[in-house]
């Protein structure tokens, strides 16, 4: 891969949890044996409890800024407390950090600077390796913000190491919904593929994840899950494709198989063949045409 050339980004999303969307990525990753991996669900990781990385890089993560007072400095007068929309100082003004939204008006009204916006720990991201090539991958510190800054930081590792290790395709496991994470997964994205079950909360979320991809202008493809639980409401999906010009690539069955697999720390793939991962063969192989 040359320095020009961009490698593809397939990125993997829901619009709700629980649609088998890692499941998913795993068997590509098992499939494409040439990929470099990137978990962008920071909130909720767990595609490294199938490809069980070996952490190689270990990069900080600061998200929102936190107040730091200087006590000796202070004079109280309180104009901090009396601008500070979250509460994080009392009568008696002492700060309860874990309040601290980052905003920085204290430090603005402060008159004589008492007060500095420091980084704050939020999060750890990790370059890794994994059997089935490079994976780029992070965790959020509980009741921490800034999601999608970390998930940005995941993204350009994970095109880093394409670079370094000459991978011309990078699978992007999304995070679920439609908020800022999901934003910041699929902008600039080659394809995403939108994995979707046959329920009404099902469809009613695929209809939302999709207005995103559209608004973003990111090309869009849609896989039903499980897709013999509920036939009816798979044919209406598939209709919903056909009418939106959206290509459905992929219609798994309920499979036994996808527990069985994770419960082994295995990919579908590996787990053996069987109809679950013969879909997955085919519905990779739509995509890497789609990707060119």
């Amino acid at each position: 891969m040359t320095d020009l050339k961009k490698p593809k980004e397939l990125t993997v999303i829901s619009g709700k949890g629980g649609t088998g969307k890692t499941s998913i990525t795993a068997a590509f990753a098992a499939v494409a044996q040439s990929a470099v991996l990137a978990d962008c669900d920071v909130d909720a990781a767990d595609l490294h409890l199938i490809l069980k990385p070996d952490i190689i890089d270990t990069i900080p993560f600061t998200g929102l800024k936190i107040a730091i007072r200087d006590e000796e400095t202070c004079t109280g007068c309180g104009l901090c407390r009396d601008n500070c929309r979250f509460e994080v100082f009392s009568q008696d003004l002492t700060m309860r950090p874990d309040r601290c939204e980052g905003c920085g008006v204290c430090a603005h009204v402060c008159p004589v600077d008492a007060i500095e916006m420091a980084d704050r720990s939020a999060g750890e991201a990790y370059m890794s390796n994994t059997r089935f090539g490079p994976m780029s991958h992070a965790r959020l510190f509980a009741a921490q913000e800034g999601s999608g800054m970390l998930v940005s930081l995941v993204r350009k590792n994970a095109l880093a190491l394409a670079k370094e290790h000459d991978r011309d395709l990078v699978i992007v496991d999304g995070p679920p919904g439609t908020g800022c994470p999901v934003i910041s997964a699929i902008t600039g994205a080659d394809l995403v593929l939108v994995v979707t079950e046959p329920t009404v909360s099902g469809a009613h979320d695929l209809h939302r994840v999709l207005e995103v991809a559209d608004h973003f202008e990111i090309p869009r493809s849609v896989c039903i899950n499980k897709s013999d639980i509920n036939t009816l409401k798979t044919r209406e999906i598939d209709e919903f494709c056909k009418r939106s010009d959206i290509p459905l690539v992929g219609v798994l069955p309920y499979d036994n198989d996808f527990t069985r697999a994770m419960i082994e720390e295995k990919s579908i793939i590996e787990h053996g063949d069987c109809s679950a991962s013969r879909a997955v063969r085919e519905m990779f192989s739509k995509i890497t045409e789609m990707l060119g």
